[in-house]
């Protein structure tokens, strides 16, 4: 066919004649999938993402883009689900893989074998943030930044800043782990601390085990900017000389601290409960 990938054909699917298959590991769009799926800094250094699952694809979907493309493998054109998603992407930037190639792709243990490759989104800094948000003060663990992007969501969080240091936002691990958080929030990274110190109106709050207020005493009405540090270190020392408010969680059980993904719902939702209250 004029034009087709290397490595291609047409793939009798369904009632989509123009969708393509690539058999070929070879195929030029493959090995920059499998580049891209295989390295969280090859992911950053291209503004791209891979988005692997139904929901997260659903979720891109109901914001009104198109992925540069859908990769579906073999096994996965039969699901219904899978089947309604396409049935949403222009037929062109579609393309099939057999089983065994989209596995290579996969970070996914058991996956439904289909993801998108979309340009991620470019959001410019704020001239001032006067609502309550959420620093990552680089928080490496890619589990825990996505856990606190969908709990910072679930608050009603709209603006997250994640510091130099902190893992790639947009990397598979923090997207799976944030379950669409991403995009209900506008997502900053390599944010450096003095910019975003100079654009915040409102209080800076860090935890801290000792000698700090216990959260539940605290007047958290207001709008607060959560700064949350790196699993080890915690916050730097910037953010500790900058912060306005200590916060401590109470910890009855004796243990010295929390998981910072934890603690940071812990304090977002205690936020939201004392509004509530209010």
């Amino acid at each position: 066919m004029p034009g087709a990938l290397p490595g291609a054909f047409v793939h009798p699917f369904v009632s989509r004649p123009t969708v393509k298959a690539i058999t070929s590991r070879d195929n030029p769009l493959y090995k920059r999938l499998k580049a891209l799926a295989g390295s969280s800094h090859q992911q950053r250094r291209s503004g791209q993402a891979l988005l692997e699952g139904f929901h997260l694809a659903s979720a891109w979907l109901d914001g009104g883009g198109q992925p540069e493309c859908c990769v579906v493998a073999d096994g996965a054109l039969n699901h219904d689900e899978a089947r309604a998603i396409i049935g949403r992407i222009d037929a062109q930037r579609v393309v099939t893989l057999p089983d065994a190639l989209f596995g290579q792709l996969s970070n996914v243990v058991h996956g439904v074998g289909l993801l998108l490759l979309v340009d991620r989104p470019e959001v410019a800094l704020p001239p001032r943030v006067d609502e309550t948000c959420v620093v990552l003060d680089g928080v490496q663990d890619a589990g825990n930044v996505g856990s606190i992007l969908r709990s910072a969501a679930a608050a009603g969080v709209r603006q997250v800043f994640c510091a130099p240091g902190t893992a790639n936002a947009w990397s598979s691990k923090v997207l799976r782990s944030a379950m669409g958080a991403h995009f209900l929030l506008q997502v900053f990274e390599n944010v450096d601390a003095d910019a975003l110190a100079g654009l915040l109106a409102v209080p800076a709050v860090i935890t801290d085990s000792h000698g700090a207020q216990p959260l539940d005493e605290c007047d958290l009405t207001g709008p607060l900017a959560w700064v949350f540090g790196n699993e080890g270190a915690g916050v730097s020392p910037f953010w500790r000389e900058a912060a306005a408010r200590r916060v401590t969680i109470p910890q009855p059980g004796g243990m010295e601290s929390l998981n910072v993904a934890a603690a940071a719902a812990v304090c977002l939702f205690e936020q939201c409960r004392q509004r509530r209250r209010a």
